[in-house]
């Protein structure tokens, strides 16, 4: 298997492993929100150069909590055990804020999502990432 984006960029700052289990799920969630973000932004950009106001209106109405919440609905039938339990540890964080414009509801679930993918992209693997995320626009009908 080759070296994850992750495994590298702690490889290229030495920043030392650390033990995945010792993450709590608002630190999986605060990566994982990151790398959502990336991916969803690599494939609205690579769909078609344009003003960056319109990529960033397309990006804004997949990142958003009630959009992750419905992918996450969408996808739990996906999951293995493993993720779903990261997934429920996420969701049931106590987050010390909320999102703007969301339910309490919405975003609990999307910080579960985020945490699923943060954990994900911390154990390298980042094709099952793009997998759930390619599965999820499709089910939603997402256009991305």
């Amino acid at each position: 298997m080759s070296r994850g984006i992750d495994s590298y960029i702690r490889e290229q700052f030495e920043v030392p492993d650390v033990d995945i289990r010792t993450y709590s799920p608002l630190a999986l969630a605060y990566i994982g929100d990151g790398v959502f973000d990336l991916v969803i932004r690599s494939v609205v950009v690579g769909k078609g150069n344009t003003r960056a106001n319109q990529l960033h209106q397309r990006t804004s109405q997949i990142v958003k909590a009630h959009t992750q919440a419905l992918m996450i609905e969408y996808l739990q039938d996906q999951l293995t055990e493993e993720e779903t339990e990261i997934y429920r540890r996420g969701r049931n964080a106590k987050s010390p804020t909320m999102a703007k414009n969301a339910t309490m509801a919405d975003y609990r679930k999307a910080t579960g999502l985020e945490a699923l993918v943060g954990y994900l992209y911390l154990t390298d693997r980042f094709e099952r990432v793009v997998e759930l995320v390619r599965i999820g626009a499709e089910g939603l009908k997402l256009r991305l």
